[in-house]
């Protein structure tokens, strides 16, 4: 009788070892608004990661984007955070100056290279890499054809200064508006244009080069090139004006040309599309990089780093770019996948926008100050854009706007 009591303890036992022995282990990660519409992407994602790692179990987690920030700190405090967090570029920056996310370095190995340049700088933070590049975008141009003939434009502006010269051409032959730049957030243009906004604790966007770049702005305005309003022109105003014959060219995200089908056929008919031009910062414009990252405190980091390289491999990174149809991947191969190349010789306008973008990839960045840099960055980016909108506007000469504007960030960063 005791040997049998023995056997069926030891039995127990040992069942329950062998349980825990195995137990998956779980990796959940966190994304933002992605649910419901891209249920499906992320079921097979899991479903795939599942089957390949036996041992793993990773499990997604959506929430609101103002829910990712409170909830993480909460975690990362109770000592349970999850294993991968959907995050944009300023946060990457904001937690790894923080020491709240994990360096990468060692858990990526050779894989690091399968991203674009562009979206490892992006990421990259005291020479280290904190987060798996993932989703993009980036501005192409798309141009009425029927105004660039009547214009005498031969082809689309391959750099920015004959981004410049076009405009004013077609303005001059036209009177039409030739485009309507995305300026209420003016940093991005000086970064696009490699001038840097602060250097060694101080502003620097009023020296020569700064001005000189704000002056042509200043001038195309003048002239009438941008619309009268271009300063209140968001996405969705850019997208009216260019259907409704405003303006001649749409610098925007792809998608943007299936409003203009849907809206405007007959303009959209006479629409062609190129790559929105680079300027010495190298830099393809409209970008803003999505990314996971691991946070400090989880328990499984290399673990966690499987679930990061698989998401943002290039299987994955084509599968999600395919259900939300107007984003980019993040890595090289991918953006070579048949489903953004196809279509450049295609009949239809977003086949070969699509095509266009993709090869801009490799140059997008997300063109912003990184949190850290700045001790009160609301009110010194609305001082700089406001002084910035007076230039333009001709209400203060560019070098005044910018000078005042530099000694109130200064101000600031002195203390």
């Amino acid at each position: 009788m005791k040997l049998k009591k023995m056997l069926a303890v030891g039995a127990a036992v040992f069942g329950f070892a062998a349980v825990h022995a195995h137990a998956d282990t779980e990796l959940e990660f966190w994304t933002m608004n992605l649910a419901p519409k891209f249920n499906a992407y992320f079921e097979q994602a899991v479903t795939k990661f599942n089957a390949a790692n036996p041992g793993l179990k990773a499990k997604w987690v959506d929430m609101n984007w103002d829910q990712i920030q409170p909830k993480l700190v909460a975690s990362i405090a109770a000592g349970n955070p999850p294993a991968l967090v959907n995050f944009n570029v300023p946060w990457v920056h904001e937690f790894a100056a923080q020491g709240n996310i994990v360096a990468l370095d060692e858990y990526v190995g050779a894989a690091k290279n399968t991203y674009s340049a562009g979206a490892l700088k992006d990421v990259t933070v005291n020479g280290k890499m904190y987060a798996f590049p993932w989703y993009n975008s980036v501005s192409i141009i798309a141009y009425n054809k029927d105004v660039f003939n009547k214009a005498g434009v031969k082809s689309a502006p391959k750099n920015f200064d004959e981004l410049v010269s076009t405009a004013q051409k077609i303005t001059k032959s036209t009177k039409t508006a030739a485009f309507a730049p995305k300026l209420d957030n003016f940093e991005g243009w000086f970064y696009y244009a490699g001038l840097p906004m602060v250097q060694n604790g101080k502003a620097v966007f009023n020296s020569p080069k700064h001005v000189a770049f704000v002056q042509k702005f200043a001038d195309l305005y003048k002239a009438g090139v941008f619309p009268k309003d271009v300063f209140k022109m968001a996405f969705e105003q850019e997208i009216a004006a260019y259907n409704s014959g405003r303006i001649a060219m749409m610098t925007t995200a792809p998608q943007a040309l299936k409003r203009t089908e849907t809206d405007a056929k007959a303009v959209y008919d006479k629409t062609e599309v190129a790559a929105f031009p680079t300027d010495a910062g190298q830099r393809a414009f409209g970008a803003w990089l999505m990314d996971f990252v691991v946070p400090k405190g989880f328990k499984n980091p290399a673990e966690a780093a499987k679930l990061g390289l698989f998401l943002t491999g290039d299987e994955q990174q084509v599968l999600f770019s395919k259900a939300t149809e107007t984003t980019f991947p993040s890595s090289k191969k991918a953006n070579l996948d048949p489903y953004f190349q196809a279509g450049a010789k295609s009949a239809d306008v977003v086949e070969r926008a699509r095509a266009v973008a993709a090869k801009s990839m490799d140059n997008a960045r997300t063109l912003t100050i990184p949190p850290g840099v700045l001790p009160d960055a609301a009110s010194m980016n609305k001082k700089l854009q406001d002084e910035i909108q007076n230039a333009i506007e001709g209400r203060k000469p560019v070098k005044a706007a910018l000078d005042e504007a530099a000694a109130a960030w200064n101000e600031k960063l002195a203390k």
